[in-house]
């Protein structure tokens, strides 16, 4: 018996598609869905010289009522679109595809109002591009790839769209990820203290000098291959920075609110792309909750038996929510807020988190009470991979800030006595390229998770005077890598700004309350001016501490849950509770790679513009200080560092 094929459409594709089709199979031609079909479909053609985006509204809609696979082909400002293959019930629709498409455009917002408009008006009636020789090769394209289907063979639509320029001819087939937020095919769970809850598992280190339970080598095959693509890709775009001392490759994730870069900085470009795109998926997945449904809506006194305390986690100041056009309101525990679910390892138990400190994009409007950033987010080769450098996160930040507040004398560590010869030639070269000396201090806190505070200091007349950066690792050596590799990505192609803008600098440095996104604390710091605020640190009057006796952490384990364990025990014997959130979407967990929010009550966490610190309710950052011997008693407020800090 012939299958059967129904084609959907008016116009010259549908005709052409029609007449080709007959001789292989018994086709049925409808030009709208109004007629009722009363036979099974094989496969559906919807097929338009034109965007119509309501006519495949319609066919979501129908196709998945009657189980039926279906193909899609139109033609959008000069372009003819071929696909996806849509198959009800398996996420990746038409939809998805057109989200996909959107999105990577440089003219997302002027694209989405198009499509609304055209979802309500019935669609463009006409393409100017749709010549006979462009819709000739659109119908020899369907056609092959209805001959693969019919014949069980992989189609080439199977999560890909193909675009056709009409006027060159030329086409490509681009791969896209379903929309985990998708209204036509989602099929994400209810968040839930079931599915919160976490044990962990054995994470086996890649070999016994790692701290990653996945190679690079291993990743390598899907990286580039699900996510970057310039037309449909999760993220659209990549460059290679060759001003730099490293190498620095950044990628672009495309947003409705704008681009957002993510840079990979290692000693390998081809490292540093593959980083890059897991820092780009990191940031995608802390934006906003793809993995779950957030139902939890309440307020915190009818949930405070089984939810966090926002303040513990640090708020801002009274007085700072009642200056004038401060962007967020006191928090209010008897408002009904959104909560997701978190777990809790030192009550061992799920626990409630306001959405809007697990998802740090939710925090701006009149529903918002802090300024979150993405600190404690981390994404790994396993859960417990992404605990592990969610809390290194989370521990770096708090090292520097705590330093910065307290204005700490740190021990100042000796570079050359570092026994790790890829890093001494790394600080050697970026001493004789970029012409910046190193600066290390050991800044680990009362929990004895190595951290470190790196400042670059410029033997140039012009250019960043100082440049910070922190690093926390268990492995020392590698918490100065990763600072030394931050330093690297500013140095360079950040004087020139400076100098453009020294003017606007220099008023920042007499006026706090004008540090007010994330760069300007970098730059402020590298105005000369701005040095005499670090010397705290800069003090050459100190001896030089060897590296090697300075660090007591010692890891033996072969298992990286191991040592997220014994990280667990310390912050279990100071009363510090270790929440985790899991930000993991199905985009990543596709290929094994799971992402957390890591939240430490009492840690500081970063915040960028001086205006939107965040001290009040953190206890810690009094007290440590005199614990670890840097004051004779607990510090006041009034005595806390004044100025912004310069985290950049």
């Amino acid at each position: 018996m012939s299958a059967v094929v129904l084609v959907v459409g008016e116009g010259l594709l549908a005709d052409l598609m029609y007449e080709e089709l007959s001789s292989q199979y018994l086709v049925v031609r409808q030009t709208a869905f109004e007629a009722v079909v009363p036979v099974t479909i094989d496969l559906a053609l919807v097929l338009q010289d034109a965007w119509n985006p309501s006519i495949q509204l319609k066919a979501e809609e129908v196709f998945r009522r009657t189980n039926t696979p279906w193909l899609r082909g139109s033609v959008s400002f000069g372009e003819g679109i071929v696909g996806p293959l849509v198959r009800p019930g398996v996420p990746g629709c038409s939809q998805c595809a057109e989200m996909r498409r959107i999105i990577t455009g440089r003219d997302r917002k002027e694209m989405w109002e198009i499509q609304k408009r055209l979802e309500l008006s019935g669609g463009m009636q006409q393409e100017a591009w749709a010549s006979r020789s462009g819709i000739l090769q659109m119908a020899h394209l369907i056609g092959a790839e209805v001959q693969r289907i019919m014949q069980g063979d992989q189609a080439y639509s199977e999560g890909k769209i193909c675009y056709i320029s009409l006027k060159s001819l030329k086409s490509s087939w681009h791969r896209f990820l379903p929309v985990p937020l998708c209204q036509v095919c989602s099929q994400l769970p209810d968040d839930s203290p079931t599915m919160a809850r976490i044990s962990l598992q054995q994470s086996q280190k890649v070999t016994n000098d790692s701290y990653r339970s996945r190679s690079l080598d291993d990743l390598n095959n899907v990286l580039v291959k699900d996510y970057l693509d310039h037309r449909t890709g999760l993220l659209n775009d990549k460059m290679v920075n060759l001003v730099h001392p490293f190498a620095d490759v950044s990628v672009n994730l495309p947003l409705f609110e704008g681009d957002e870069g993510t840079a990979g900085r290692t000693n390998s470009f081809a490292v540093s792309e593959l980083t890059a795109i897991l820092e780009g998926l990191e940031r995608y997945c802390g934006l906003e909750p793809r993995g779950k449904r957030t139902v939890v809506h309440d307020s915190f006194n009818n949930l405070r038996n089984q939810a966090l305390n926002p303040i513990e986690v640090g708020v801002h100041a009274k007085e700072q929510y009642e200056r004038p056009g401060f962007p967020f309101n006191q928090f209010d525990p008897d408002r009904p807020i959104d909560w997701v679910w978190g777990y809790s390892f030192l009550q061992e138990r799920p626990i409630l988190v306001p959405e809007l400190l697990a998802y740090y994009s939710l925090g701006c409007g009149s529903r918002g009470y802090v300024y979150e950033t993405s600190n404690g987010c981390a994404l790994g080769g396993s859960l417990e991979e992404a605990i592990f450098y969610g809390i290194l996160e989370v521990v770096e930040r708090d090292s520097f800030l705590m330093t910065w507040y307290a204005q700490m004398s740190l021990p100042r560590l000796d570079p050359t006595s570092i026994e790790d010869q890829e890093l001494l030639l790394m600080i050697e070269r970026m001493r004789a390229v970029a012409e910046y000396d190193l600066y290390l201090y050991n800044s680990t806190m009362e929990h004895g998770i190595p951290s470190i505070l790196a400042i670059a200091k410029n033997r140039k007349e012009k250019g960043m005077n100082l440049i910070c950066a922190a690093g926390s690792h268990l492995d020392p050596v590698r918490a100065v890598k990763t600072a030394v590799h931050e330093l690297a990505g500013m140095m360079l192609s950040l004087d020139e700004k400076l100098e453009k803008d020294q003017d606007e600098y220099v008023q920042m440095l007499h006026d706090s309350s004008l540090v007010q996104q994330m760069d300007d604390h970098g730059m402020l710091y590298g105005l000369p001016q701005a040095e005499e605020r670090l010397q705290f640190l800069l003090d050459e009057c100190r001896p030089l501490r060897p590296f090697h006796e300075e660090f007591q952490w010692k890891s033996i384990h072969l298992d990286l849950t191991e040592d997220l364990q014994d990280i667990l025990q310390v912050f279990r014997r100071l009363n510090l509770d270790v929440i985790v959130i899991d930000q993991t979407t199905p985009e990543t967990i596709r290929n094994g790679l799971y992402c957390v929010k890591v939240l430490i009550p009492g840690m500081l966490p970063m915040t960028f513009g001086h205006h939107l610190t965040r001290v009040t309710g953190l206890e810690r950052v009094f007290r440590v200080p005199m614990e670890l011997g840097y004051s004779n008693k607990p510090l006041t407020a009034e005595q806390l560092n004044p100025h912004p800090h310069p985290f950049p």
